[in-house]
Formats: structure tokens, sequence, C-alpha cells
């Protein structure tokens, strides 16, 4: 037995060494191994040459490995037609075998992690050189998180009126009875909030990413089960009043209460609908779809804003560029729908005093106001009557109109602007207004890449005092702004761990409220 293994033993080192001949690899190994021996004595002259200075002996890793393989060393793949291999030969196939296995050991070699401090000088992509004096964060202003608004700031406000209003609303506090972490409203991503309309209790409602309504009464915390009474804190004893509904397949991109009642609330969705929720009876009613085929809106009827015209009739923009008119008399789920713009619709709202006056901001880079009393256009190229536009170097998403008359919008060029169109009289006469210029300019930085909510700035829709709106601030603030521009507050806090994006003012009282990226909310009364 012992004889016929090392039998078999001696015939495969036979068969492998004449297997090594056909691929001729004899040569290439010589030529492997003078290479080693040639990059060997280079690196020790190298090493020598440079023994007595102390510099070299701090260089990077990096610079090391950067130079470990020169390309002169670097497997290189050749011709089998050349050395007389047949394509499909049983030869060809291993010869290929092995030289993808040298290449994939060479992509390994520069996909390896590089541990230790790597010096920027020495890791300069090739043809990307730098001033080495740059100092990137030059044009960088303030600390990240740092307050740019304070009660030094309103000391220091020399208008009396001014100054009464801003310690006001810098007065206002956190929801003392839960801390912001523990109000997980929604299980996704908040997308658009709305406070209903009671002042007899705070209750906030949102919609986040994947379609989920959550409601939030701050005013009646619920009993906790899992409450010691041992403990002596008496805020154990009570959990956040916290209820969540499924009612759309997408994200919910509107909130908006009905003008007559406060016992309904309409939202609409980038799942193409827009749904009626009777929170006595406690039942969701959709009141459009984009079902219909022959409807331009049916390949992606994604809904992003909606308002009242009045109690029967409702305005609602798409993502496609779209405005729509729906009866809510009516049955049937068709609407009556106009092509407004090239690119989505990320705002859209009514006049408040004149709701035939339209806003829309979109992401052609356009803000226009359209007058609905009035269609231009025949068959499928009619629309209503633009009486106003405004470009801005980048995307609009936000137009939203005040209850006298301005409207404020936030852009991706870092601005808010108020524009201030009062009671619109030319407007009445058919005069069309080419184009408008803002009445005020806020500098905003509105980059919120891709996991936190656009920001938008948002109405006290009835305010008491002067006209103010919020909007989210990414150092994990509230903003408050009059509507010429002056800052009032920034509220946040310690407990306000992420960026409040979704803000919304309460449509009378001086309450405000923020949802974040991970469905929580910070309430301030």
């Amino acid at each position: 037995m012992e004889n016929d293994y090392e039998r078999q033993r001696l015939e495969n080192i036979e068969k492998n060494r004449k297997l090594l001949q056909e691929l001729d690899l004899t040569q290439a190994a010589s030529a492997f191994r003078a290479a080693s021996e040639k990059k060997a004595a280079a690196l020790a002259s190298a090493s020598k040459s440079t023994s007595s200075s102390s510099s070299s002996k701090k260089r990077s890793r990096a610079a090391t490995i950067k130079k470990e393989v020169p390309d002169e060393f670097l497997p290189r793949r050749t011709s089998s037609r050349l050395k007389g291999i047949p394509a499909d030969s049983e030869v060809a196939k291993r010869k290929a075998e092995a030289e993808d296995a040298a290449f994939k050991q060479v992509e390994k070699a520069k996909r390896q992690r590089v541990a230790g401090e790597l010096s920027l000088s020495d890791i300069v992509t090739p043809g990307k050189e730098w001033d080495r004096t740059t100092n990137f964060l030059s044009d960088v202003k303030g600390e990240r998180y740092a307050r740019t608004f304070s009660d030094e700031d309103v000391a220091k406000t020399t208008d009396s009126d001014l100054r009464a209003v801003r310690r006001k609303m810098m007065g206002l506090k956190l929801h003392e009875r839960f801390d912001p972490v523990d109000i997980k409203i929604t299980p996704e991503r908040i997308y658009c909030m709305s406070f209903h309309p009671t002042t007899s209790k705070n209750l906030v409602f949102a919609g986040d990413k994947i379609g989920n309504l959550g409601i939030f009464d701050a005013s009646n915390p619920l009993p906790n089960p899992d409450y010691d009474p041992s403990e002596d804190e008496e805020a154990l004893s009570h959990i956040p009043n916290i209820s969540t509904f499924k009612l759309h397949s997408r994200s919910i991109a509107t909130l908006s209460f009905a003008p007559d009642s406060a016992e309904s609330i309409y939202s609409t969705s980038y799942d193409g609908s827009i749904r009626k929720l009777d929170l006595v009876a406690q039942k969701s009613d959709e009141v459009f779809a984009a079902e219909d085929p022959n409807e331009p809106l049916h390949k992606d009827a994604a809904i992003s804003g909606l308002d009242f015209y009045d109690p029967n009739v409702i305005y609602f923009s798409t993502l496609t560029g779209f405005l729509g008119r729906k009866d809510l008399r009516e049955r049937s789920t068709v609407a009556t729908i106009w092509e407004c713009h090239e690119k989505k619709i990320g705002g859209f709202t009514l006049n408040p005093r004149n709701p035939w006056f339209a806003a829309t901001a979109s992401l052609d880079r356009t803000m226009k106001i359209w007058d609905l009393r009035k269609m231009v256009g025949k068959g499928d190229e009619a629309k209503p009557h633009m009486v106003a536009e405004y470009e801005s170097k980048l995307s609009v998403s936000s137009a939203i109109w005040s209850s006298n008359g301005k409207v404020v919008t936030t852009s991706y060029d870092d601005t808010v602007k108020v524009f201030d169109f009062g009671e619109s009289k030319g407007w009445e006469k058919g005069h069309e207004v080419a184009s408008v210029d803002p009445s005020a300019v806020i500098k905003h930085n509105n980059q919120t890449g891709r996991w936190v909510t656009i920001l938008r700035a948002q109405w006290q829709q009835s305010p008491t005092g002067v006209q103010k709106f919020c909007i989210g601030n990414m150092n994990r603030f509230v903003d408050i702004y009059t509507e010429n521009g002056d800052m009032l507050a920034q509220l946040g806090g310690d407990l306000v761990t992420a960026v409040p994006a979704v803000t919304v003012f309460h449509p009378t009282q001086d309450w405000v409220v923020g949802g974040t990226a991970s469905g929580k909310v910070s309430l301030w009364t």
C-alpha cells in the first residue's frame, strides 16, 4: 500500500512539473524573483541613505505603501495565441485562472485598510495638488450647534415694542412633563405637522415618510403601567398620550383641518390620494385618488400640497407640476387639473383673504402667483392666469401665504424671502406683474441633506400681535421671525438633540412644535 501511495505521489509531481512547463511560468517566476531582489536592494539602499535624517523616520505608513508595488512589478496579462496555446484547451484555462488570481491579489492589496496617522500631503490624489496653507474652515460662520440669538440680543433691542415681543417669544418653555426623546409620535421621519385649532389642550398631528399619522395629546398623559410607586418623580407615573394610524402607503405631505369643522383633518400623500379623517366618528374616507389611466396624474400622482378655497372646494398640487381642483360635494374622485410647472411643485397655498390667488413653489427655481378665476389656453394647454413670478438661483421649497397677504418662501439658495403683495389691487384690475422682488431676505442654512426633511417656513395663521413665522434650524433650534425679517426668538435646549426640521405654529396661540427625522417632537408653550 505504501509503495502504491509513493508511486502515485511521484506521478503527481511529474504531472505538475510538465503542466508548469506548458504554462511557461518558469520564465515569469525567474523574472519575478529578479524583480523582487531588485526591489529589496533599492529599498535597502534608500533606507541606508536616509537613516541619518530624523524626518524620514516619521513618514506615514501611507507613503510607504504607496511606493510598495511599482508599476513594473505588477502582473501582466500575456497572449496565449503568441505562445501557441489553443484557445479552448485545458492549458489556456489554467493560464487564465493563474492570471486572474494574480490580479485579485493586487486589487486586494489596493483595498487594504491603512492604519495609523495619515498626512494629507502623503495621500493627496495625483493631479489634485492643493495649497497647504488653506484653512478649510475659514468660511464657516459660527460654531456647530451654537446659538446665534440669545437673551442678550433681546436686551440690546432698542425698539421697545420689538423687545417686548422678543422677550415673550424667548420665554416659551419646552414641554416639561416629558423629554423630547420620549415623545416618539411616528415610527419614521416626520414630513408634516399640524396643531389642532382648539385652545383647551395641546393636540399635535404629524405625518411620516411611510404614511403613518401620529396624534400627541400633550395635555392628557396616560397612566404608566410600569410605574414603581417607590420612585420619587411624579412624571414617572405617566407616559405620553400618543396614537398612531396607518393612513397612507407613502409619505404624508400635508395635514389640513377643514375650515368649517375642527372634527375633520385632510391628509395628502405621495401615494396619490387625499383622505378625510373624522376624529369623532374615527373613520377615514378617500376623497380623491388618481386611478383613471386617462388622467395625466396616474404615472406619478404624488400630491405635495392642499388648501381650501371654501369648505366645499379644495385645491392641491403634485410632484409632477400639476395644480388640481376638487369639489368635495361630488361623490366621484374626478378632479380638474392644470400643468403649471415643468417640474415638481414642492409647496402650495391659497391666499386666506383672497383664495382665488394661489402661490406655488417649484423645483424649476420659480415661485408663481396664479389667478384661479381666469383660465388661459385651450384644451390640455389650459391653466390659470399667472399674475406674478419670481426666479430664484436654486429650487424653491415652499410658498406660504400669511393672513395679511404676504408670501414667505424657502429656497436652497440658503435664503428665506418675504414678498409683500398686500391687497393685490393691480391683479384685481387684470394687470399682469412680470416679476416681483422680495421685501425681506433672510440668510438661513437650508441644506438639509438626504436624511432631514426639507425646511419650510410656516406662518401663524391668526397671530396674537405681530405677524410671525417659524422655521427649523440645522443647529437644532427653531427660529421665529417677523414679516419684516427681524428675528424674534431661537427656541432650543439641551434636551433637543436632533434637528426639529418640521415646524408649525398653533393658529391662534404662541405654541410651537418641531418634528425630527426620528419621529419625535419638541413642544414649546
